[in-house]
């Protein structure tokens, strides 16, 4: 090929779900003497501004007092963590967070960084903010954010990132589970046989073939280069493990070792990638809405502490999630949900969906709300699927299991819902507990009730010790028998038996995780009127379409049945770059990707100008494909 390749980027991240954070990078102060007095500072916290005020005497910090907060009771505990140790090292540099709660202990060590900062007369008056421009500017630094910026600044665009947070990661922040991909270095390393055909028609069970096969299909088709492009030196990640989830026929949910949360760990990562590739990310600065030149999409107003500006862009990205905090919003289009609790960050309230009305801008499926089956009622932790995935079983009160527990996410919540006070017991033993790192930071928020034996859980639950003890004990015949005879349980999720002590139980019911519908997209990721045709220089992070079950009380991902081709939240494939124009998530040629046909005005040919794809970049899996 004479001519440079189109180059697009893809906007899709992964997957995941429960609890974990962010790290915030912190500039570097040499230790010094600290100037007496009581000193204010702020850290943008999980669900707020951290405030505290830094007591220093004798040149030496004393204390600190937590001034004004509003993180949850679990995550309060990190921020005298943070202070004890500011005080014992003499130091607001280098501090350890606390194990799942990471957000706010990087708030706190913000708040403690601003104080001392403020101490020695460093905080400079802000500059006025002014209009500018460049090539591409990213709405929402999520996953699917972060992800789009790195990628498109590593093949030389100017990128600026506008997140209306204090902090990066969106809802990636809370996943814990990790990413579906098929036909991976990481299986054959590990002898786990799969296929992308297989990977295709999992998903559309798992959506009961409605999805748009169309993106399915990209999801899938891509998903082994995914997790290499992770990885790579550009990102760095560490997905070695690999795991069963709910849906899915054989072993392809790629984590840390271990079982470690995958949001704390791949969100530094993608943040500290963008700002290395050059990638300009401001925080706190709110995109108000989207303005056009010609009647087509040409930049953004943004509000920001330092006053109201706005960016010309060529290409605009909209990554900024779904709307699952926005209570209003989800009641208006679902009505069951009304009451319920949300397992989405603050941010996730559906502000584009009025942006792109000017453009004719199409959503698609909004009703279509997806629920979480294990979430810590009255706190909105999410406990990951991968706990179920290792071995654990879900009781009643009873003290009988009621449900395969790796069925999907739909069904599972519908039977909870169905249990007295529409929760459930999830119970594991210290096997599981061993296999998943994720679970030590349930542990450290005082989610587990522990027990040396059966009996003695069950009397610490409330439920019948003899009907308990019964269900453990056939569950690990079925385990040692591989069949579950009386919810046929997938043989590959029948691996431990339970029997280890000591016992573990989480109180969990249904909350809303995350919204299936939004802005209607193409798989270039090209915003769609509602006429079906692209709005020229827009381009979406979004789920892929999947019309609504009217019997499906919460419809249901199995393996990815939501298609992210970009959302960022439990257990998606992220796409952070593509070989068409167009910005689509896929790493092929691009001939290939559209039949041989070139089109023109995508994202990729903006990005075109700027730097020729390298041969090691053209991401296609070339090695044989199982099952064909």
């Amino acid at each position: 090929m004479n001519s440079k390749k189109i180059i697009g980027i893809a906007i899709g991240v992964f997957v995941i779900a429960a609890a974990a954070a962010i790290v915030i990078s912190s500039r570097g102060r040499a230790k010094g003497k600290f100037v007496d007095g009581e000193w204010p500072g702020m850290g943008e916290g999980r669900n707020g501004p951290i405030e505290l005020t830094l007591s220093v005497k004798g040149g030496k910090i004393t204390g600190a007092k937590v001034t004004k907060e509003s993180e949850t009771g679990f995550a309060q505990p990190a921020e005298q963590f943070v202070i004890d140790q500011a005080v014992a090292k003499q130091s607001v540099e280098g501090l350890d967070i606390m194990s799942g709660a990471t957000i706010t202990s990087n708030a706190t060590m913000a708040a403690l960084q601003a104080a001392v900062k403020a101490s020695k007369g460093e905080t400079a008056a802000a500059e006025k903010a002014t209009d500018t421009s460049c090539d591409i500017v990213v709405i929402g630094a999520g996953g699917a954010g972060l992800t789009a910026a790195t990628e498109a600044a590593h093949r030389g665009a100017k990128v600026i990132v506008l997140e209306k947070m204090g902090i990066v990661g969106g809802n990636t922040n809370s996943a814990t589970g990790g990413l579906n991909a098929a036909y991976t270095k990481e299986q054959e390393k590990l002898g786990i046989k799969d296929s992308k055909e297989q990977f295709f028609e999992d998903t559309m069970k798992g959506g009961k073939n409605l999805n748009d096969p169309a993106l399915v299909h990209t999801l899938v088709d891509n998903s082994a280069a995914i997790v290499e492009w992770l990885q790579s030196d550009i990102v760095g990640a560490d997905l070695s493990d690999v795991g069963l989830f709910g849906g899915a026929t054989n072993k392809r949910i790629h984590r840390p070792q271990g079982g470690a949360a995958i949001g704390s760990h791949l969100v530094p990562l993608l943040y500290a990638a963008a700002q290395k590739q050059g990638a300009d990310v401001r925080l706190n600065n709110k995109v108000t809405d989207i303005f056009a030149e010609n009647g087509t999409p040409a930049g953004v107003t943004v509000s920001s502490p330092n006053g109201d500006y706005k960016v010309s862009a060529k290409a605009i990205i909209i990554a900024t999630g779904g709307f699952g905090a926005n209570s209003d919003m989800v009641v208006k289009y679902n009505p069951k949900l009304a009451g319920f609790g949300t397992t989405n960050h603050p941010g996730a309230t559906g502000d584009a969906f009025e942006w792109i009305k000017k453009f004719d801008g199409a959503l698609t499926q909004m009703d279509q709300i997806q629920t979480h089956p294990t979430v810590v009622p009255g706190k909105g932790i999410m406990i990951t699927e991968a706990v179920r995935g290792n071995g654990a079983i879900l009781v009643s009160r009873t003290g009988k299991r009621f449900i395969n527990e790796m069925e999907t996410r739909d069904v599972v919540s519908a039977a909870i819902l169905k249990e007295p006070n529409k929760t459930a017991f999830l119970v594991f033993d210290q096997d599981v507990r061993d296999s998943l790192k994720a679970i030590e930071g349930y542990a450290k928020k005082g989610l587990l009730t522990e027990a040396a034996t059966p009996a003695e859980l069950a009397q610490k639950l409330g439920i019948p010790a003899a009907e308990f003890e019964k269900t453990l004990k056939t569950y690990a015949g079925y385990v040692h028998n591989k069949k579950d005879a009386d919810f046929n349980r997938n043989p590959n999720g029948l691996e431990r038996d339970l029997t280890k002590g000591p016992y573990y139980a989480i109180e969990v019911g249904p909350a809303v995780h995350h919204t299936m519908g939004g802005i209607k997209i193409d798989t270039k990721t090209e915003v769609l009127d509602t006429k079906g045709n692209a709005i020229p220089g827009l381009f979406a992070a979004r789920e892929a379409d999947r019309r609504p079950d009217p019997e499906d009380h919460q419809p249901e991902d199995r393996v990815s049945q939501r298609v992210s081709v970009v959302d960022v939240r439990d257990r998606f494939l992220p796409y952070p770059f593509a070989v068409v124009d167009g910005a689509a998530p896929i790493t092929v040629d691009e001939a290939e990707c559209i039949g041989g046909r070139q089109q023109p005005g995508g994202l990729g040919d903006v990005l075109g100008e700027f730097k020729e794809l390298g041969e090691h970049q053209n991401g296609g899996d070339q090695r044989p494909r199982l099952g064909r």
